[in-house]
């Protein structure tokens, strides 16, 4: 079961007229607890800040928020878990005009880690490609706002556990993300993502792995990618927070590469030996 905080205190009830919950009127960041501690706080800080300043919210109270997900965490007796930090504008009228001096609603809770085979660090994982386009735009692009029905559309496309995760393009054809991820491709000796800059998340693992290949000397390429270019990829592979990095094995157009891939293990080694991640241990990478 989960443990729930709101603004500081152990309840698992909000007010029906939270605008989080009436309009999607907020952010939420999703963090991996490794040792009983979450992990790549300040970059989900940042990421979370960089919203509320594009949303205009409240600036989050950072310490308040360290001390509550420390204690919060303390909770899961294995020391491993999911923290979800839900942030939103708070309680206010009905309509779209947001309050003059809104009070922001901080909501944390605790999840059990979840149950992904150790083939899906070890082995690779499968794509489905899917249907369901992103809108482009760029006031909310790369932001985590708490509308997430793109990604829900895109979810219910495929059922088959043989597809750990689906990959979405915008109204154009380019790849973005996975659904609750991003994408990476390994082409000749660059390490390849595609730009957030009209729509998709900005993942803080996503940011992580960047300086990572900074560190290891792996050069890298923000730079449009198209199915076509993704199946002339090297490698592929797709990160979270939680996962850290699966390797691609296949797509399911046909697609197949051969994974992972010397660069994705380089990088798996590296979350591994940073403590970021707990996945299935070094022993699978």
């Amino acid at each position: 079961m989960a443990v729930t905080w709101v603004n500081g205190v152990p309840c698992d009830r909000i007010a029906v007229n939270d605008r989080g919950l009436a309009y999607g009127d907020g952010l939420f960041e999703t963090i991996a607890v490794v040792a009983g501690r979450p992990r790549l706080w300040e970059a989900h800080l940042d990421r979370l800040r960089a919203g509320c300043a594009r949303l205009q919210l409240p600036e989050p109270p950072a310490e308040p928020l360290w001390r509550e997900a420390c204690a919060l965490c303390r909770q899961q007796p294995t020391g491993q878990g999911v923290l979800k930090l839900l942030y939103t504008r708070g309680s206010g009228g009905r309509g779209y005009a947001p309050p003059v001096e809104p009070e922001a609603t901080r909501i944390l809770t605790l999840h059990p880690w979840p149950d992904w085979p150790e083939t899906h660090w070890r082995n690779g994982i499968e794509l489905f490609l899917c249907q369901t386009r992103l809108a482009r735009q760029p006031l909310l692009a790369g932001i985590k706002h708490l509308n997430r029905l793109e990604q829900v559309l895109a979810r219910r496309e495929w059922s088959d556990e043989r597809w750990a995760e689906g990959l979405v393009r915008d109204r154009e054809g380019w790849l973005i993300e996975g659904t609750a991820s991003n994408l990476f491709g390994v082409a000749g000796e660059n390490l390849i993502t595609p730009p957030l800059n009209d729509c998709g998340v900005a993942g803080v693992m996503r940011r992580n792995i960047m300086l990572l290949s900074d560190e290891l000397q792996i050069p890298y390429e923000v730079t449009p990618v198209d199915p076509n270019a993704l199946r002339g990829m090297n490698e592929v592979f797709v990160s979270n927070s939680l996962a850290g990095i699966w390797p691609v094995r296949g797509l399911s157009d046909g697609t197949v590469w051969a994974a992972p891939g010397p660069v994705t293990r380089r990088l798996q080694r590296a979350l591994y030996a940073q403590g970021v991640v707990p996945g299935p241990g070094r022993d699978a990478v």
